[in-house]
């Protein structure tokens, strides 16, 4: 359905050294510096991590939140801990299954160090 999704900073260095983690222990590269932007590949998808184009602050999206597809409930445990460790802050529910309308999801939710809200999420079953 998506393209790519373009996420905004105003710290790329911070912002890189948190996503380089998250993407990575999703199994992605490191990203790749574009002038004003960090863009990273993975599984036919691109995310854009940058300064707005038009010079303002960066800021989240109250209700906003771009979720990463993992491979095993510990793939999420590895995306949590690396953000954590990497300049995010945890928010919602601790990581761990989700019993929903969707059937069960194991998911894990963060915020970058921008205060986007992201999470990575398995399907169980």
């Amino acid at each position: 359905m998506f393209s790519h999704v373009v996420l905004g900073a105003n710290d790329l260095d911070a912002a890189k050294t948190f996503y380089d983690a998250v993407i990575g222990s999703l199994g992605g590269k490191p990203g790749m510096i574009n002038g004003e932007r960090i863009v990273y590949m993975n599984n036919g998808g691109l995310l854009l991590v940058g300064k707005p184009i038009n010079g303002e602050e960066a800021c989240h999206a109250n209700g906003g939140t771009i979720g990463f597809a993992a491979a095993s409930p510990e793939q999420v445990d590895a995306f949590h801990a690396a953000g954590v460790a990497n300049g995010g802050t945890t928010c919602e529910n601790p990581p761990g299954l989700r019993d929903g309308g969707f059937g069960k999801l194991y998911l894990a939710y963060l915020r970058d160090p921008d205060g986007n809200k992201i999470c990575a999420m398995h399907r169980v079953g």
